[in-house]
């Protein structure tokens, strides 16, 4: 089974390395490729070059899997116009068993009209962007990757690497998946429905903006918080608090405070002690009943599920 990486000047050495040692660790027949349109030597972002096969020189099988990685924004532009690269794409998108992308690889794949019609994740900061480009897309704002098919597409840069442990749970059973992750040191295994949002990312930006230092204080104050509460705390009236909060955030300070409550909610189920609705009281929810709704808005999963999933065993959720 063939991974064909492709990549282009400026492209994420990340996106690059990180999923294919997933596949070379995983071993199981697995043969990495990294091609470009021309071969030889492509300079990555991280100023070093990664060396390429050329693209045209690969004959696509039924067993390929093709991923177009992401990098930085010039890169980005420069590929979605490359006819070369694009026109590959479309001729062995019609033969290989997975193709899609990595970050923001997933304008290029955009680029082609392929992934029209189909749900796609890239990068957090790219989401509106990557919208605006192509609106036959339909861009999954939350996701860490989705898999819609044979079309499997990941957020930014590291969630390469958990949808390559998908793809190899999907070839070879979670056991083996699992392993992989184990040698490559990995604290978790994500799931593609998890957020890639996080509140204590989120919380760091720009330190001491006003907006992060106020995010900070939130997380220990979801029980009453509300969004007068919360832009008072940020020292902004509620209409500027809005503002910022879309142009810095992407999201609205209602949506903000509901993932917030969400991420820790997240945390006290994957703990597994403590009752359901405990939790929605603590994390400010109320009652489970708001706790599931928002846990389907952000995740698409019910909290019970997700408890199931990362906490088999470890205590009640009823």
């Amino acid at each position: 089974m063939r991974i064909v990486f492709v990549a282009y000047p400026g492209c994420n050495a990340l996106d690059v390395s990180g999923p294919a040692e997933v596949f070379a660790t995983a071993a199981r027949g697995y043969e990495v490729v990294i091609a470009s349109v021309h071969g030889g030597p492509v300079e990555t972002t991280a100023r070093y070059a990664i060396i390429t096969q050329p693209l045209f020189k690969l004959r696509p099988t039924a067993n390929d899997t093709v991923l177009v990685v992401g990098g930085d924004r010039a890169g980005v532009e420069r590929a979605c116009v490359d006819r070369d690269l694009l026109h590959w794409l479309a001729r062995v998108a019609k033969t290989v068993k997975r193709i899609g992308s990595i970050c923001t690889g997933a304008f290029v794949m955009s680029a082609t009209g392929l992934l029209d019609g189909k749900r796609v994740a890239t990068h957090w900061s790219a989401v509106s962007r990557l919208a605006s480009y192509r609106r036959a897309v339909h861009v999954d704002c939350d996701a860490i990757f989705v898999e819609d098919g044979r079309w499997w597409t990941s957020a930014g840069v590291t969630t390469g690497i958990d949808m390559a442990l998908a793809m190899v749970e999907a070839d070879h059973g979670r056991n083996v998946a699992d392993a992989v992750a184990a040698e490559l040191v990995l604290y978790t295994r994500r799931q593609g429905f998890q957020s890639q949002w996080s509140d204590a990312l989120v919380a760091q930006i720009e330190e001491p903006d006003a907006l992060a230092s106020s995010i900070a204080w939130a997380r220990g104050h979801l029980g009453e918080l509300d969004v007068p509460r919360f832009a008072r705390r940020a020292g902004m009236s509620v209409r500027s608090f809005h503002r910022r909060c879309v142009d810095q955030l992407h999201v609205t300070p209602a949506k903000l405070i509901e993932r917030l409550r969400v991420e820790h909610a997240r945390t006290l189920l994957a703990a597994g002690k403590r009752q359901a609705k405990s939790v929605a009281r603590s994390c400010g929810f109320g009652n489970t009943a708001r706790m599931a709704a928002a846990f389907q808005r952000s995740l698409g999963v019910l909290p019970t599920d997700y408890r199931r999933m990362f906490a088999a065993g470890q205590g009640q959720s009823k």
